[in-house]
């Protein structure tokens, strides 16, 4: 059975740091031949692309975190994280963990990340 369990969502001030760490167990690939990716979803908007990770390490960022957020992945761990610093309120949204190779994708629960002072 398939799990992505995320943790470090919360309620952080603007400008504040966060980090989102994704575990994932029983995929059907081993980790280090999954792409991964940070996905957010804001109220009342579509669900967008944060920043991925190839299993080669390369790396993209949606043009509004670029130089704030930074993702990475341990393949000995099987964790993908997203480091979140210089937070700001329309960063918002629930944050959810993706792993994917072809047309295998696997979504985690999700984590909640509030920018509020």
């Amino acid at each position: 059975q398939v799990q992505l369990v995320e943790s470090g969502g919360g309620l952080v001030q603007p400008g504040g740091s966060l980090r989102l760490s994704c575990a994932a167990s029983g995929l059907a690939f081993a980790f280090y031949h999954m792409d991964m990716g940070w996905y957010r979803q804001a109220p009342g908007k579509q669900r967008e692309m944060v920043a991925t990770i190839n299993t080669s390490g390369a790396t993209n960022y949606v043009d509004s975190v670029k130089g704030r957020f930074a993702i990475s992945r341990d393949n000995a761990k099987n964790t993908v994280s997203l480091q979140m610093n210089s937070l700001k309120p329309e960063d918002t949204a629930v944050y959810y963990c993706n792993v994917n190779r072809g047309t295998y994708s696997r979504w985690g629960q999700g984590t909640q990340v509030t920018v509020s002072s």
